[in-house]
């Protein structure tokens, strides 16, 4: 329903409670600590900050404003790619061997992540700083 609506702040709201579900589903795998910043990061600063950048837009009462999407075929190509590589990773992970012999997720991942992962790590951080510095450019004046 996030992309499918038409009227900007419905499309919020509607983010919004798809991040709540995802959050609700973090503590219903036993993962609280993942559940917790998903509600205060995702839901609490970053939705909150995008409902006052679309209240104050001028463009909301717009009627012209055009909400339809003609990129379907690139984007369904993309989640096509992007499931093959997320079933791919998961038929591969041991998750089963890990449980039972005291496996710690937190405490694992961070010593995964500044170990053994640290390249795609590294490499997440700098398209995160190159998505940012798009979006300055992108909301710069001309």
């Amino acid at each position: 329903m996030t992309v499918t609506l038409k009227n900007l702040f419905h499309c919020a709201l509607s983010l919004i409670t798809a991040l709540l579900a995802i959050s609700a589903l973090y503590f219903t795998l036993g993962a609280p600590f993942v559940g917790v910043f998903q509600l205060i990061i995702y839901v609490g600063a970053i939705m909150i900050l995008m409902i006052f950048a679309i209240m104050l837009t001028t463009r909301l009462s717009d009627k012209m404003l055009k909400t339809e999407n003609k990129q379907v075929l690139p984007s369904v190509l993309t989640i096509l790619v992007f499931l093959f590589f997320t079933i791919t990773a998961i038929l591969q992970t041991e998750f089963i061997e890990h449980i039972g012999n005291g496996f710690d997720p937190l405490l694992d991942l961070g010593r995964a992540l500044l170990t053994t992962y640290i390249l795609p790590f590294e490499v997440i951080s700098l398209v995160l700083l190159a998505a940012l510095i798009g979006a300055i450019v992108i909301g710069r004046d001309n």
